[in-house]
């Protein structure tokens, strides 16, 4: 874009579409490619009496799903989504993965010529096809190019300022150092790939080992436990990736986006927390979202759901036995303490 600066929008305002706007909005106002004006997405809300927008263009500050961390001043809350997109070139989509599809559909026919996105949503959809991931219906919905960005990335912490790493998968050679200046901070290290698919695979699959991690926590089980959870879980990830798509490259699962997340979420992300908390305190999800998410949704429980169905087509149900009992955990009333249920003797463990 030689002839104009990159204009970033933000599609989304939860805390990890906070924690993003702040580095986003601190990176724009370093580099004469991009605009200094960074519109965000904000699904309105009253908040102690105030419109949520309101509170974070006076107060900078995202008080409902980022309590305590400033958002730099170029970072603008806007209400009406198809008035954040007009005249951005870089959509970055940060909003859970249900809502994609109504998002795209408001503001078709509303993109400037020559955008392009980037999803940093971790899910997947079940289609007529198979597996379809997040930048796939972004990609169909809106005739866009649609790279992701996905890692050992807990908000708090990166919006904390905390060391850590991300992946983004771009297939473009151009595209690609454009968003890793976009992204990368002293604190935030960007790594690029071709590997698009996988990575966003990681990004979405994770969150259903993390659910069965929060189960084993929430029985009492110890580290070995977990460890061995973590890594069935790894070798099912990689066989369902290879499963569902040609091409997977085996040296992605050690980047970011792959073991360093899946540790990461294992041990401090959303699902594990409150799937612990689901045999602990006995309360269904949907309770446990309230309570603990302020109302925001997991991703793990959707996705296993997803993810088992792809299966049971395929008739492969059985052979991914930790994804199987995460879904009927949450989805079949199944005990917490079937989380084990299948492991010993099966073909899990093989690639």
């Amino acid at each position: 874009m030689a002839d104009r600066k990159w204009k970033v929008c933000l599609i989304g305002s939860g805390n990890w579409g906070s924690a993003i706007s702040k580095i986003v909005g601190n990176n724009v106002t370093k580099s004469a490619e991009f605009d200094d004006d960074v519109p965000m997405w904000v699904f309105e809300e009253m908040v102690d009496g105030r419109k949520l927008t309101e509170v974070i263009n006076t107060d900078h500050e995202n008080v409902k799903y980022l309590p305590g961390v400033k958002l730099p001043a170029n970072v603008r809350a806007v209400p009406e989504l198809v008035d954040a997109v007009k005249d951005a070139t870089i959509l970055v989509f940060v909003l859970p993965h249900q809502f994609v599809k109504k998002v795209c559909s408001t503001i078709s026919g509303h993109i400037a010529p020559g955008a392009m996105a980037i999803s940093l949503i971790k899910g997947v959809d079940e289609s007529k096809g198979g597996l379809e991931l997040t930048s796939t219906v972004i990609s169909r919905e809106l005739g866009l190019d649609v790279s992701v960005l996905m890692g050992a990335n807990i908000a708090s912490e990166v919006a904390n300022e905390q060391f850590c790493e991300t992946t983004i998968g771009c297939r473009s050679d151009t595209m690609g150092p454009v968003l890793k200046r976009l992204f990368e901070t002293a604190y935030f290290r960007v790594e690029l790939t071709h590997d698009v698919h996988t990575v966003e695979l990681c990004g979405a699959i994770k969150n259903v080992v993390a659910c069965a991690a929060g189960f084993a926590d929430g029985l009492g089980y110890g580290s070995n436990t977990k460890a061995a959870i973590i890594r069935i879980g790894m070798m099912e990830m990689v066989r369902f990736a290879r499963m569902f798509y040609e091409g997977v490259r085996d040296v992605t699962f050690f980047h970011s986006c792959g073991v360093a997340d899946l540790i990461t979420t294992c041990y401090g992300g959303r699902n594990r927390r409150v799937c612990e908390a689901l045999v602990t305190q006995g309360k269904s999800i949907e309770e446990l979202e309230t309570e603990m998410l302020g109302g925001q949704k997991l991703q793990g429980p959707p996705t296993a759901l997803e993810v088992n169905k792809l299966l049971a087509e395929k008739g492969q149900v059985d052979a991914f036995p930790l994804f199987r009992n995460v879904h009927r955990i949450c989805y079949e009333k199944a005990a917490p303490s079937t989380i084990l249920t299948g492991l010993v003797g099966s073909v899990t463990s093989k690639l």
